[in-house]
C-alpha cells in the first residue's frame, strides 16, 4: 500500500481576528483534507522543528507574520533551503513579501489605489478628503493610521502613504492557483466583515486576474481584495497570498466542497 503524503497544517487556532473565527475555519478544512492527507497541526512558532518529517507544509490561518517575525522568517529560510513543498509556494511577490508591491504595481500602471513611500513623490497621491498611513510590514490593520494630508516627515521608516477612496463596497475573489472559485462582497463599507455572496461580471474576473498572472504563484490560494469606486471602477486594495482568510462558513455547500476539492487538487500538484 503507497503510504498516503504528510502535510504538517501551519495554524494559530487561538488567534482572535475581528468578525473572523479562525479556528473554525481550519477545523473543517482540515477535517476534510484527511481524506487525502494525514494531516498534523502546529503553531507557527513549532513549524522549522517539526517540519522536515513532512512532505509538504500548508500555511493557513496563522495570524499576522508580525506576531511571530523571527519564527516565520526561520521557517521561510529551512524550506528554501531544503526545497520543502509549501502551500502557498514562497515564490509570491505580494503580501508574503510586506506591502512593497503596491508600490511597483503602481508604477507599472495596475488598477490599485495610488501608494507612495517618498516624500518626493508625494505629487503623483491625488487630492483627497484624508490618506492612509501604513507599515510596509503590516497587516490586520496593524499600524494603520488616518491623517487629513501626509507630511514629508511621515514617510520616515518603511511607511506607505494612499489616498482614503471614497468607495461604495469592497469585493474579494478567492483563487486556488490561478483557478477562480468564489466571490464575496462587503456591501456596507462599515462593515469590513459582514460578507454576502457576490456574482462577479467578466470585467470584474479579467480585474482580478491581472493579479494573480501578475504574481509568481502556481500552487496556492490567493485572495484579490478591491474596492469600487463611485465611477464604478475597481481598484486593488492588497492581493492577500500569505493565509488569506476564506469565510467558507458563508458559502453554501455546494461551492464549498468545490473549494475543498480544487484545494485537494492543488496540494496533490505541489507534492507531484
Amino acid at each position: 500500500m503507497t503510504a498516503r503524503p504528510r502535510v504538517l497544517y501551519v495554524t494559530d487556532l487561538a488567534y482572535e481576528a475581528k468578525g473572523r473565527r479562525y479556528c473554525d475555519e481550519d477545523i473543517h478544512l482540515t477535517s476534510r483534507l484527511r481524506a487525502d492527507f494525514d494531516i498534523a497541526l502546529c503553531h507557527p512558532g513549532e513549524a522549522v522543528a517539526l517540519m522536515d518529517a513532512f512532505d509538504a507544509v500548508v500555511v493557513r490561518n496563522s495570524g499576522p507574520v508580525l506576531t511571530h517575525q523571527e519564527q516565520y522568517d526561520a521557517f521561510r529560510a529551512r524550506a528554501l533551503e531544503t526545497g520543502k513543498p509549501v502551500h502557498n509556494q514562497l515564490t509570491g511577490k505580494a503580501d508574503m513579501l510586506g506591502k512593497r508591491y503596491l508600490l511597483d504595481l503602481t508604477a507599472a500602471g495596475y488598477p490599485v489605489i495610488p501608494t507612495v513611500d517618498r516624500a518626493e513623490d508625494l505629487h503623483r497621491l491625488p487630492e483627497a478628503a484624508g490618506y492612509v498611513l501604513k507599515p510596509k510590514a503590516g497587516a490586520d490593520s496593524i499600524g494603520l493610521r488616518f491623517v487629513p494630508r501626509v507630511e514629508p516627515a511621515d514617510l520616515t521608516g518603511d511607511v506607505l502613504a494612499q489616498p482614503r477612496i471614497d468607495f461604495r463596497y469592497e469585493v474579494s475573489f478567492y483563487f486556488v492557483d490561478h483557478d477562480f472559485q468564489y466571490a464575496l462582497y462587503a456591501p456596507h463599507p462599515d462593515r469590513r466583515w459582514a460578507l454576502e455572496r457576490y456574482e462577479p461580471t467578466a470585467e470584474d474576473l479579467d480585474f482580478a486576474r491581472r493579479f494573480i498572472a501578475w504574481n509568481d504563484i502556481e500552487h496556492g490560494i490567493q485572495r484579490v481584495d478591491a474596492c469600487r469606486t463611485p465611477e464604478g471602477g475597481l481598484l486593488l486594495v492588497e492581493l492577500e497570498d500569505l493565509n488569506p482568510y476564506l469565510s467558507l462558513d458563508l458559502l453554501d455547500d455546494a461551492t464549498r466542497d468545490a473549494f475543498v476539492d480544487r484545494f485537494k487538487k492543488s496540494l496533490h500538484g505541489l507534492l507531484a
